[in-house]
């Protein structure tokens, strides 16, 4: 097991000293918890007696936030007092159960601690950070343009408020592209028992949540486990609470489902309807995030499997196992499928998916985003893409330092003698015809590789 300290931090502090008090009592608990799990005690009444004295301050510590917001006449008691009683009533039953029923096996217990450790970084980050005037104020009626200046304000707020780290918008018409070893975090929202829901997805560079709630959690590790992506998941879900809390009737809307995607079912997302929001931001080193939203309307059932208390821990632990094996298969060459045309696009994917990693643009804009995001081993370049034209999207990448000795191949619909010599310059690796037979395409890709091996 990793070496994990739940260290308290002074930023921790909110200012109320009764609420500080009991959140440090708090961190101390589950630094007991982690404690004893890692020395692999098989000493389950310690385990069960520090499981019942976290949760004993935990329902004391809910009364007394309580009685403080009634005492200042807070505006949001209520929405505190429905994620009290969530946790209270419904998330630490459910994992005590799971323990009982596994006789505290070392798995349920990672679980406990992952959870309940992942509420607790939201909890005091976000909710209990708003008591004393951490809020953004609310969207009051905001036009579509300033909604979306609005709600970048408020991530990158947040993202200050939880993390203390900078952020920048990178993009407002993120494409779904690939960025270092993702986390792809569906939550679905939605009021009473109707079809009125709201979509979010997270997309989490693998190394920023190392770096905020590993960190966090003084997890020395360069590598997610199951205990942190199951504190991750309950911070994703009050990073995106407060998100929500900025739309219309958001008192009503409860959190109905949570997914843990692929890539693959995350891009699925994005060719089937493309969200209405889709901003990129960056931390500088510490890893890139997407926060994106999909219309009620819009709204795609089926795309992972819920996550319930029931099976959290077997489908997390899927997870983790699914991504390993997609790494063994990121260690493929990584190619660049630049087309204005879709079937040309999915054609090529198709044809090389088996023995290249193949990412896919529909413009020089997005080519230029994704190579960014994920720096390919060869791009191949649709030469007559209108707007920007493959010939000015290479020479873009030529006149990058960092992208200057990306190899590029051409793919062009024609023989056109005088527009190949114009790009001569710029130096592309060759040129291939769109209308060539497949097998010819594959056999140049793989001679193009096997060349870059001698």
């Amino acid at each position: 097991m990793n070496d994990v300290q739940f260290a308290w931090q002074e930023e921790f502090n909110i200012g109320v000293s009764s609420i500080d008090r009991e959140h440090r009592q708090l961190f101390r608990i589950i630094n007991k918890l982690f404690a004893l799990r890692k020395e692999e005690k098989d000493d389950q009444w310690a385990c069960q007696e520090a499981i019942k004295f976290f949760k004993a301050h935990a329902v004391r510590h809910f009364a007394d936030e309580e009685s403080y917001m009634e005492s200042i006449d807070y505006s949001d008691l209520e929405q505190h007092r429905r994620a009290h009683r969530g946790f209270r009533e419904n998330t630490l039953p459910a994992l005590e159960q799971e323990l009982e029923r596994t006789d505290y096996a070392s798995d349920a217990v990672d679980h406990f601690l992952g959870v309940c450790a992942g509420w607790l970084i939201g909890h005091t980050m976000t909710e209990d950070a708003a008591i004393v005037g951490g809020r953004i104020t609310k969207w009051k009626n905001l036009l579509p343009e300033q909604e979306l200046k609005a709600l970048e304000k408020l991530i990158i707020q947040l993202v200050f408020d939880m993390f203390h780290l900078e952020s920048q918008l990178v993009s407002d018409v993120y494409g779904g592209e690939k960025f270092g070893r993702g986390v792809y975090y569906r939550l679905v929202y939605g009021i009473g028992q109707g079809k009125e829901t709201q979509e979010i997805l997270l997309v989490f560079e693998e190394k920023l949540l190392i770096n905020t709630v590993g960190k966090v959690m003084g997890i020395k590790t360069n590598k997610l486990d199951t205990m942190l992506i199951n504190a991750s998941r309950y911070v994703a879900q009050q990073f995106a609470g407060r998100i929500i809390e900025h739309l219309p009737n958001a008192k009503e809307y409860k959190l109905k489902e949570d997914n843990l995607l692929s890539y693959d079912q995350f891009q699925k997302v994005f060719e089937t309807e493309k969200p209405q929001v889709s901003l990129l931001f960056n931390t500088g080193g510490s890893g890139y995030f997407s926060y994106c939203a999909i219309a009620p309307h819009l709204f795609q059932s089926n795309v992972g499997i819920p996550l319930e208390h029931e099976n959290a821990m077997n489908e997390v632990k899927k997870y983790l196992e699914k991504r390993e094996k997609e790494e063994i298969l990121c260690q493929k060459p990584k190619v660049l499928v630049v087309d204005d045309s879709v079937t040309v696009r999915q054609g090529i994917k198709q044809l090389l998916g088996s023995d290249y990693e193949v990412a896919l643009a529909e413009s020089g804009v997005a080519a230029i985003r994704t190579i960014t995001l994920n720096r390919p081993d060869l791009i191949l370049l649709d030469y007559e893409m209108p707007v920007c034209d493959g010939s000015q999207v290479l020479e873009m990448l030529r006149s990058e330092k960092e992208f200057a000795n990306i190899p590029v191949i051409f793919l062009t619909g024609r023989r056109d003698r005088e527009s190949m010599i114009k790009v001569m310059p710029l130096k592309p690796s060759g040129y291939l015809l769109k209308n060539s037979k497949p097998a010819d395409i594959k056999k140049s890709i793989d001679a193009f590789f096997e060349k870059k091996k001698d």
